[in-house]
């Protein structure tokens, strides 16, 4: 069952191509055929250099010729030769310069362009998985299955499509010209190649279950080692540099004496019992074909006839069976891909009108993909504009379905109204906020938005008019323009330099050796913590949102940067509705409203002063932050 869905898998990898496979391996298989005329008809040549008759087969082809060409007064032996040689000289050397392109060409032009589709589709993947598939799953260990998903296609297609499947062409060619000649040599041929083939494949099933397990570990190593070069710095801030090496030199020493021991000396076993099998077999075939040409069953010619093209029948059951390992070595990276890759889309899967393309993308070899234009939702039939009255009607939400983290939540937020959401760590505002994204939906509830229940709104267009500046800004390694217009790239320079000027990136942003078209390094490592919140602010407000999200902004902040990324906030408060999560209460003293949650639930509302004056939760907690101690 397993390995019928496997193969069902590598076709609908390749579904789009099947007709051009189909001919490039037909005209494949064809031609590793006509080989095989080749050593008969040299067999009748030494037929006719012996002074022994032809076969009826060529007889029946060269006679006919003879005559029609008049023997020229050459005799029928010269001619004969003539004719043979001339069918070599058509199968042979003629055929030479046009296989390339009839099979050849096709064996690398199709996985190529199935690489690129499939790339695409993994990339269109990624975008819309939903959140929660990102939280359990490392980065490192993604794009390690998807690159070598595609990689072991990519190659498995020309060994397939052009080794594979027209050896097996030949031996069956093989086979017929055997019966041809004697059926006696053939039979046994037969059951000699098909008995060896299928006890190498049952070999090979049990090593596949094997390269498995060894894939997950293998897995676990390139996500450890990328985990290695994200966290650099911890790594030699704490001077771990050698224990971290030995780690991941002692998983390396696991992997490959389980590879050596369990997989590498299985294949040696494999090869030696075959190597012995095939040439017994072989050895069998010459008995029996000696032996009937000696006692004038067969000719000379069809004796070398039968030896040459058994031997090379049996030469191909090794790089048969050896492409069958190369094939049993990439089914564990094959099917890890095709998992991903059927792993259940979210909410987010409405961006991406083009993603179900992709899993049928145009066979013909002009057709290109990665050059028809995404198509986004909201970018032209669907578009919303907010007021920006947000509403949580009794909104309950758990992760696990057992510990709720919110609990019958209710809250008004008016237009261009800012709140500001504080409370313990685990009391729910950043799940506040996740669930105003629809990255999760809420147990119970509704979440509305000028009225409307967020779940009728196209996830893609309605997120387009949210924004947010997240704790950890992530920046991507381009220019420092590039990434402040990454929400709006129509945003014209005057409107990214209105931008700076209120996020105060225009503070910095002259200090930089080539200004906005400064290379800010991956994740932005070239910026300081503020430079990058600062950064977040100025790409939030681009895209003009009616609803803008600060998520703990300044928690990580010096109090210099703190007090400059207050300004900021402060300098946007009232423009549009604002939601503040923070753990510093400095920097929502300002908010209209404060909404103090405990246990998931709403314990006070009010304004700092009043809150204050209150006595209860947020003076407790002011109270703490003041004398430098936390909650």
């Amino acid at each position: 069952m397993a390995r019928r869905k496997f193969l069902q898998r590598i076709g609908r990898y390749f579904q789009p191509y099947w007709p051009l496979a189909g001919m490039s391996i037909a005209a494949h298989g064809a031609f590793e055929i006509l080989d095989l005329l080749v050593p008969y008809a040299i067999g009748q040549i030494l037929n006719v250099l012996s002074g022994q008759p032809l076969d009826a087969v060529t007889g029946a082809v060269v006679r006919p010729l003879a005559l029609s060409l008049g023997n020229y007064g050459l005799g029928e032996r010269p001619l004969a030769l003539m004719i043979l040689m001339g069918f070599i000289f058509l199968i042979a050397v003629v055929r030479a310069p046009i296989q390339p392109w009839i099979s050849a060409w096709f064996h690398w032009l199709i996985p190529l362009q199935a690489r690129r589709d499939r790339q695409a589709g993994a990339i269109a993947k990624i975008l819309t998985l939903p959140l929660e598939f990102y939280d359990t799953h490392n980065p490192g260990r993604i794009a390690n299955r998807i690159n070598r998903g595609l990689e072991n296609h990519t190659w498995s297609y020309p060994e397939v499509a052009g080794q594979l499947m027209p050896k097996l062409a030949r031996v069956g060619g093989i086979f017929m010209i055997m019966v041809v000649i004697d059926w006696r040599v053939a039979v046994p041929f037969l059951l000699s190649f098909t008995t060896v083939m299928a006890l190498a494949l049952r070999d090979l099933s049990k090593i596949i279950r094997k390269e498995q397990r060894i894939d997950h570990h293998m897995e676990n190593t390139a996500s450890r080692t990328s985990e290695l070069v994200t966290n650099i710095k911890t790594v030699k801030a704490f001077a771990t540099e050698y224990r971290e090496y030995e780690r991941q030199r002692q998983r390396l020493n696991r992997e490959t004496f389980a590879i050596i021991r369990g997989i590498h000396r299985d294949y040696v076993i494999l090869n030696t019992w075959q190597r012995t099998a095939i040439q017994s077999a072989s050895f069998g075939v010459l008995t029996i074909a000696l032996w009937a040409a000696y006692v004038g069953q067969i000719s000379l010619g069809h004796f070398v006839t039968l030896m040459t093209i058994a031997n090379m029948g049996y030469a191909e059951l090794e790089p048969i069976s050896q492409i069958a390992e190369l094939l049993a070595r990439r089914y564990s990276p094959i099917q890890r891909f095709h998992e991903f890759m059927e792993e259940d889309a979210g909410l987010d899967s409405q961006a991406l009108s083009w993603a179900n393309s992709l899993q049928a993308p145009s066979s013909t070899p002009d057709s290109d993909p990665s050059q028809r234009p995404l198509q986004f939702a909201g970018d032209s039939a669907i578009a919303y504009q907010f007021k920006g009255e947000i509403e949580f009607q009794n909104v309950s939400f758990s992760y696990d379905g057992q510990r709720p983290i919110l609990k019958d939540f209710s809250l008004l937020i008016k237009p261009y109204e800012t709140i500001a959401l504080v409370g313990r760590s685990g009391s729910g505002k950043s799940t506040l906020v996740k669930l105003l994204f629809r990255y999760f939906e809420p147990d119970g509830g509704r979440i509305l938005i000028d009225g409307q229940d967020i779940k009728t709104l196209d996830a893609t267009a309605y997120r387009r008019r949210l924004a947010i500046v997240h704790q950890e800004v992530d920046v991507f390694n381009g220019t420092l323009l590039s990434n402040l217009r990454y929400g709006n790239p129509e945003a014209t320079q005057r409107e990214v330099e209105q931008a700076c000027a209120i996020a105060r990136v225009d503070e910095f942003v002259q200090t930089l050796p080539q200004g906005y078209q400064t290379v800010v390094g991956e994740r932005g490592l070239r910026l300081s913590g503020g430079q990058r919140q600062r950064l977040g602010i100025a790409r939030a407000l681009l895209v003009n949102p009616d609803v803008l999200i600060f998520d703990e902004a300044t928690s990580s902040l010096d109090s210099e940067s703190e007090r400059s990324i207050q300004i900021a906030m402060q300098t946007v408060l009232g423009t549009r509705t604002t939601l503040a999560i923070a753990h510093r209460l400095s920097t929502i003293r300002e908010a209209d409203r404060i909404v103090v949650l405990d246990g998931g639930e709403i314990a006070e509302v009010g304004t700092h002063q009043a809150l204050i004056e209150q006595g209860g939760l947020y003076q407790r907690l002011h109270s703490l932050q003041e004398s430098g101690e936390f909650y």
